[in-house]
């Protein structure tokens, strides 16, 4: 069975996240959508409301599975019984941050590969900062998240 390892902090996730999940979905076997803890980020959300914004909004992909970690992503794909990570990538900027990262995990864990995935053209400029953001200012973030996170944003952005 191949397993691969989709990490990321997804405050909040967005319909470019839900664009990678799918198309990696036909690649392998299941998918593990993992929600970790970014001390350098300050989220919207806890990862159990991640977690669960990610289980309603992938609900149609049959062999994805939710799961939120903290530690390190090599321990954790290990535990999983996988070696691979996949990561979407919007820009260069992206890619050359994830290369890096993709390179550091290579030199401690040799067998853990990682495959990078191009954004569909259409949400290549969607961040989840930048979502955020437009919340923040009452702008509009229809279609640019799944429905329910957008409920889940503005009754946030309502309570702050």
């Amino acid at each position: 069975m191949r397993i691969a390892v989709c990490p990321g902090s997804f405050d909040p996730v967005t319909n470019g996240h839900i664009d990678i999940f799918e198309r990696a979905s036909t690649m392998f076997d299941l998918i593990i959508v993992a929600v970790f803890h970014n001390p350098n980020k300050k989220p919207l959300f806890s990862m159990e409301e991640r977690a669960e914004l990610l289980s309603i909004s992938t609900r149609h992909i049959t062999n994805i599975r939710i799961d939120a970690f903290s530690g390190l992503l090599n321990e954790y794909v290990k535990q999983q019984n996988s070696n691979i990570i996949v990561r979407g990538l919007r820009a260069l900027s992206d890619f050359e941050y994830e290369f890096q990262r993709a390179l550091l995990i290579k030199k401690i864990d040799p067998v853990i590969e990682t495959v990078f995935m191009m954004t569909s053209s259409e949400y290549s400029f969607l961040s989840s900062s930048g979502i955020k953001e437009l919340a923040k200012f009452g702008g509009p973030i229809k279609g640019l998240v799944p429905s329910c996170v957008e409920t889940r944003i503005r009754q946030r952005m309502a309570e702050m």
